[in-house]
């Protein structure tokens, strides 16, 4: 612990644009005292928002870095961190040897050089399926982490409007570290089909927990307020700022407009063939979220960072012919209005879709916190 102000310090490996931050920060208990990330505009956003002055931020290759510089990563208590999940994902046709399957290593070397007591690392689901996975864990324990779990989580059960599974790994040289209960369950499944997925969800957890967030309560505010043009507008305060459009042609138009709330591509090729893409007359199978329409009383599907392309998702809004803006999809992920995102419409597109979800992070964040309140109780008693 930071004995002077009593707050943990932490390292955020691979931060991208703060929102594993934003939700350690978000629980109060939380000094950042070292971030990275390669990509410039990310590290931009990152400090406009955690460290204006660039006091404890490195813009560039973390690899580079621990070859010359090991010496300037400070002591912390907690490192988190994504390394980018292109080299496990299965959009990644030829993810068998990449190299960025290999970036657990320098975040490993981080853990091992600030003396934290707990790691967390957020990835896509195939993380732990992995070969690396085993590596990691081995590894982790030659370096005393006994407690080491890697479980899927789904951002919707705690509150982001975003149904978004992603594998979180927490491993701890302190005791065991509780994995975040769910404060939100899905209205229209019952205990049984929960236990189905393989998750743990007990009648009184279901008691007590709120249904699902969907898409109407984080964006339906914005439904009736017009789209600022097709540019960032810094002239203009948040949510606005981050509310413009596309400039579709007319034939994209007619497209949208041929969705159905709740339909995808399907119904464009039944209601108007005509203007449907020959790759999808072709490809008559698969593939149900592409162009489609969010639903209004759903979580959103997974915000990736392409969600203004229709064609690459469920990504229109529910009952206008548009895409979603990069507000509402920032909104989906859970970041509050004030955060502020740096960069151009697609280097911030990536940010958002890149990120993990701020609520989700202060679920984990909180469990952080308790399992150090556990370890100062040990050593007083």
């Amino acid at each position: 612990m930071n004995k002077k102000q009593g707050k943990l310090r932490l390292i955020d490996a691979f931060c991208g644009a703060g929102g594993f931050t934003q939700g350690f920060k978000k629980s109060g208990a939380f000094e950042v005292v070292f971030a990275n990330d390669w990509n410039d505009a990310a590290i931009e956003t990152y400090k406009a928002n955690f460290d204006p002055k660039g006091d404890h931020t490195f813009n560039g290759d973390i690899t580079e870095f621990l070859k010359t510089r090991k010496n300037e990563i400070p002591s912390a208590d907690v490192v988190i961190g994504g390394p980018p999940c292109q080299g496990f994902s299965l959009l990644n046709k030829e993810r068998i040897g990449d190299p960025r399957r290999e970036l657990w290593k320098p975040f490993l070397e981080m853990v091992t050089l600030s003396g934290a007591d707990i790691f967390i690392m957020e990835n896509v689901q195939q993380l732990l399926k992995s070969y690396e996975l085993q590596d990691l864990r081995v590894m982790a324990k030659e370096l005393g982490f006994n407690f080491f779990e890697g479980r899927k989580l789904c951002a919707a059960d705690y509150g982001v409007p975003q149904e978004r599974y992603r594998a979180i790994v927490i491993a701890s040289r302190i005791g065991p570290v509780e994995f975040p209960e769910r404060t939100h369950i899905p209205p229209d499944q019952c205990i049984r089909s929960i236990k189905q997925r393989n998750e743990r969800l007990d009648q009184k957890t279901a008691r007590k927990a709120e249904f699902w967030r969907d898409v109407r309560s984080a964006i339906g505010d914005l439904r009736a307020l017009p789209v600022t043009g097709i540019e960032i507008r810094d002239d203009l305060d948040p949510p606005l700022n981050l509310h413009f459009g596309r400039s579709p042609t007319a034939k994209s138009l007619e497209r949208y407009r041929a969705v159905p709330p709740g339909g995808n591509r399907f119904d464009l090729l039944k209601n108007r063939p005509d203007i449907t893409p020959g790759c999808w007359h072709r490809k008559k199978t698969g593939g149900t979220d592409l162009f489609g329409r969010l639903w209004w009383d759903r979580p959103s599907v997974t915000i990736r960072t392409e969600f203004f392309k229709p064609e690459k998702g469920r990504y229109l809004h529910p009952d206008l012919d548009r895409p979603i803006t990069h507000r509402e999809a920032a909104r989906l992920q859970s970041f509050p209005d004030s955060f502020k995102f740096c960069g151009t419409k697609v280097q911030i597109a990536k940010q958002i879709g890149n990120a993990v979800p701020p609520l989700l992070a202060e679920s984990i964040a909180i469990r952080i916190i308790e399992a150090f309140q556990r370890q100062r109780m040990s050593k007083s008693a």
